[in-house]
């Protein structure tokens, strides 16, 4: 049978009183005894007594002090949850009385966020309209191509697009873009200076401002720069701006094309100076001495011809490297084949005169081709059938096999050899008025494609075919991480606007104003001072107070060393899965980068801490940034509460635990705990990082080592 708590109070008052009386009785039978004996000395009897009887006591007590101290001490930090979240709720326990004031508490709980959910929904109706402007900027800037980033004054990242986390992270890892995160760590900040100094006087002289240059990447991109002001007057601003927008091109690949072609005309110039200077020189020889000797004539005519065949060879050469760069010059498109044969029939109907019709075309295949020089394949070889071979009207069809999209030129009667389907390939495309220095054979290569000729003899019909790549599922350039969660990018902040360096004293700056980074590990055992390694680190951001749920670190390690079997039970990563991953010290430099200038967060965090640590003498990587253990900070702000597991704090907040066990997974669940966490620090007079830290490390937490 379970006892209610005025059952556990009186019989804890019954037990207590009835030791007491035990206590008192055991006393006098020993005085007596040892008077009845002639012993006056009976202190180490009465001291084995009342030691057994303040064990008994103690058993008697201890339920009435959880009764009288304990339960209501774990109301009073429920309630201050329920202070902080109306959507939590505290247990009743304790007795009667207790259980009422939690009944009562829950009450107006429940009120409160009725009345909250009101609030909420007429904020949420004022702000539909602002919402979607939101998404229409995310949508827009998601899929802009152009690079766009924005930061305040002190070179923070206020907003950024996905195309210039690919452009300025390219071969250095995402980390180097986020919200929050110094410009600095991509550009010299003596650049961004010289150019914000160029726009203030511009701006100062009533000048239109702005400001362009040419730099290059950490990655060894090359980029064109425009800088743009964002205007505003804030106190300590420079005139006019609170901002500036950066709009960014990458260069590197037309920089690198357009040497070549230099470097192709430069050869073509200089190479031909000399050939032209002995050619002339021969030629004034033949012209002035007309009665020269044979001999002397042979030879002057052999430089001309020398000469000339050098000269001939230096332009082949060079019309092969300009139809070359041309081949590579245009990135191939996707898109509906049905769109492309619907282009091509007027199109090449038009060039070449003849009647161009469609038959089963298949308007699901997706290809990617370039259209514009794909186009001039089909109207050369149109002309070419009509003038060479009498053909009076081509069909275009469409289809797809395996990888490919299959689209036939097709026509009635005539065949032709294979040499001529050669030559047609090779020969450069001219037709209608229209020369371009590339073959057949160049554009199905530019296209990644391939060309041939074949015949229907019971239709009499012949047709060429061409063989172009499926479209595939558009690849998401520099997609979000795959723990990262929530459908529309975090890529924006202007909030951060108001944000200064200028109070970078980490321990002296409010706990709401820092930026963080909450992470976790997975090991291959508990043990990091006998050998257990790191397998998997995961880490998300807060920045102003928000779990920025894209801007993630999730990467698995390989251990170099067997996985355990118990460890796989519990975060089920297996040695298959580890096979072909990075090593921990390729590993811990993109981790340092992504975790710079921020404060680290994680629950248990000395355990964490002690893995990288150890580390360090082989990596040379430091992690000496200051760190906050939502451990710790549980055990302070919840001192009487039985568990501070992860879970069980989670619970407490009414945080839901998805992803457990696993790094990034944990990472969430840490994150949103502590930011649970702020307010009720606040509320405790914990304002500041030195203080949060200072606080935390008197917990009896505190103590645990690895």
């Amino acid at each position: 049978m379970r006892l209610g708590p005025p059952h556990k109070l009186a019989l804890a008052t019954a037990l207590a009183a009835l030791a007491a009386a035990g206590l008192i009785y055991a006393t006098v039978a020993v005085l007596r005894s040892a008077a009845a004996a002639g012993n006056e000395d009976a202190s180490g009897a009465l001291v084995i007594v009342w030691l057994l009887a303040s064990g008994a006591l103690f058993a008697a007590l201890r339920p009435l002090a959880d009764l009288l101290l304990r339960a209501p001490r774990q109301l009073a930090e429920e309630t201050r949850i329920v202070v902080a979240d109306s959507g939590a709720r505290v247990k009743p326990a304790g007795s009667g009385e207790l259980r009422a004031l939690a009944d009562a508490i829950n009450e107006l709980a429940a009120r409160r966020q009725a009345l909250e959910q009101d609030v909420a929904a007429e904020i949420a109706r004022a702000q539909a309209s602002v919402e979607a402007d939101r998404n229409r900027l995310a949508v827009l800037m998601a899929e802009l191509q152009q690079s766009v980033v924005v930061c305040n004054l002190d070179g923070r990242i206020l907003l950024y697009n996905q195309r210039a986390r690919e452009v300025l992270s390219a071969g250095a890892g995402s980390e180097l873009v986020g919200l929050g995160r110094s410009l600095y760590a991509v550009f010299e900040r003596s650049l961004i200076a010289h150019a914000l100094e160029q726009v203030a006087r511009r701006l100062a002289a009533g000048e239109p401002a702005a400001a362009e240059f040419v730099t290059a990447t950490r990655a060894g991109r090359l980029l064109r720069v425009h800088l743009a002001p964002v205007a505003g007057q804030e106190e300590g601003s420079a005139a006019g701006m609170t901002g500036f927008v950066l709009l960014l091109d990458d260069i590197t690949a037309s920089f690198e094309t357009e040497g070549r072609r230099d470097a192709l005309i430069q050869s073509l110039t200089e190479g031909s100076r000399g050939p032209l200077g002995n050619i002339r020189a021969a030629a004034e020889m033949l012209s002035s001495y007309p009665d020269m000797n044979a001999d002397e004539r042979s030879r002057f005519l052999s430089v001309i011809r020398s000469e000339v065949e050098g000269l001939s060879g230096r332009v082949e050469h060079s019309a092969r490297e300009y139809a070359r760069e041309l081949t590579a010059r245009w990135p191939l498109e996707e898109m509906r084949g049905a769109d492309l044969i619907a282009v091509a029939v007027p199109r090449v109907a038009g060039r070449s005169g003849l009647p161009v019709k469609t038959e089963e075309v298949d308007e699901s295949v997706w290809m990617k081709v370039d259209s514009f020089s794909f186009l001039q394949v089909l109207c050369y070889l149109t002309a070419r059938l009509r003038d060479e071979y009498g053909v009076n009207e081509v069909r275009l069809a469409l289809s797809s096999d395996g990888d490919h999209a299959c689209l036939d030129l097709a026509w009635l009667g005539t065949a032709m050899s294979t040499e001529t389907v050669m030559n047609w390939e090779l020969d450069p495309m001219r037709s209608a008025g229209e020369e371009t220095p590339l073959s057949v054979r160049e554009v199905m290569d530019r296209c990644n494609g391939e060309m041939w000729f074949q015949r229907k003899r019971a239709s009499h019909r012949a047709a060429f075919r061409f063989l172009l790549p499926l479209a595939q599922a558009r690849q998401q350039a520099g997609a979000v991480p795959g723990g990262a969660r929530g459908s529309r990018p975090e890529f924006y902040d202007f909030d951060l606007f108001r944000w200064s360096e200028k109070s970078h004293a980490l321990d002296d700056r409010p706990l709401g104003e820092l930026t963080y980074t909450v992470f976790d590990t997975e090991t291959t055992g508990l043990e990091p001072s006998k050998g257990d390694e790191i397998i998997q680190i995961g880490a998300t951001r807060i920045v102003n107070r928000r779990l920025l749920t894209h801007e993630v670190f999730d990467q698995l390690v390989d251990p170099r060393r067997p996985l355990p079997s118990a460890s796989v039970q519990i975060h089920g990563i297996t040695p298959e899965m580890l096979v072909g991953q990075p090593d921990i010290g390729s590993v811990l430099p993109a981790f340092r980068e992504f975790c710079a200038d921020t404060v680290l967060v994680a629950h248990n965090a000395a355990f964490d801490m002690r893995f990288l640590q150890l580390k360090e003498n082989s990596t040379g990587i430091r992690f000496d940034l200051p760190v906050l253990d939502t451990l710790l900070l549980s055990a302070l702000l919840h001192p009487n509460q039985e568990s501070h597991r992860l879970e069980a704090i989670a619970e407490r907040f009414g945080v839901p635990v998805i992803g457990r066990h696993t790094a990034l997974g944990d990472a969430y669940v840490t994150g949103e705990v502590f930011l649970k966490m702020l307010p009720l620090l606040a509320e405790m007079g914990i304002r500041t990082l030195g203080e949060a830290r200072e606080a935390a490390e008197k917990t009896y937490y505190a103590r645990i080592s690895y």
